[in-house]
């Protein structure tokens, strides 16, 4: 596993419950903006269950699915378990989080 897959890893495992971070804002807070797409590589490998996967969305808020064997279905009720309210984009056909309500900010 890479150096930067586990640097995505250990920041994801800091996102709190009943917060979401875009692709983007984690690939920020490693140091390399332009590596959102990169993110979702490594939490498409996620290695055990004890990473939040779930918790990372789009710059829009939309779940954008990483992961191969779970559906966007499965993404939304894994946040509302935490708290995230997650509608229906009928427009896009897409599950959405409201990102100025639950994005993380750091302190």
């Amino acid at each position: 596993m890479s150096d930067f897959y586990q640097k995505v890893y250990a920041t994801v495992k800091k996102i709190p419950k009943g917060n979401v971070a875009s692709y983007g804002q984690i690939a920020t807070l490693l140091g390399n903006p332009m590596s959102a797409r990169s993110v979702g590589w490594a939490l498409r490998a996620v290695p055990d269950s004890d990473i939040p996967w779930h918790r990372v969305v789009s710059s829009s808020g939309h779940l954008t699915i990483a992961h191969p064997d779970v559906s966007a279905e499965s993404q939304k009720l894994l946040l509302e378990s935490e708290g995230v309210t997650v509608t229906a984009d009928n427009k896009n056909k897409l599950f959405k989080v409201d990102m100025i309500t639950y994005q993380w900010k750091l302190s």
